[in-house]
């Protein structure tokens, strides 16, 4: 994938171990990767059966990337779940799955970039291997 294609500063090898994680751990299931900022995103990976062009996918994948930013803003609602102080046991903020009738929708986000990972329907369990993997990778 070539660099000028990026609306975001990620690196094409970052992108393309991002890519290569998600096709590993979801298998073809997996429908796409996106990389998102609080002000844009690039559109990594798309399954070839879906989208024609990758304007097609970026135009498909925005609704969906603005939702999704909220994330950054619900940081402080995450950290105070965490439970810091003792109060609250539920732990450090993993990541979300969104559960739909056709698939799923992942993200993880780690610090002020995220990772997008959409999916036909399938056991959830392979999630958690594939954001733990994707965090190793945001945080180099």
């Amino acid at each position: 994938m070539s660099q000028d294609r990026f609306t975001t500063d990620i690196s094409t090898a970052l992108a393309d171990e991002l890519v290569s994680i998600a096709r590993t751990g979801l298998g073809d299931e997996l429908r796409s990767v996106i990389y998102f900022t609080p002000t844009t995103f690039d559109v990594l990976y798309v399954r070839q059966d879906i989208y024609e062009s990758h304007a097609d996918a970026r135009r498909a994948k925005s609704p969906l990337v603005d939702l999704e930013s909220v994330g950054f803003v619900e940081a402080p609602v995450r950290s105070a779940l965490s439970g810091s102080d003792g109060s609250i046991e539920l732990g450090p903020y993993s990541f979300t799955i969104r559960v739909h009738d056709n698939g799923f929708v992942v993200r993880k986000l780690v610090g002020d970039v995220g990772v997008l990972l959409t999916t036909d329907s399938m056991d959830i369990a392979a999630f958690r291997d594939a954001a733990t993997a994707i965090e190793r990778h945001l945080h180099q």
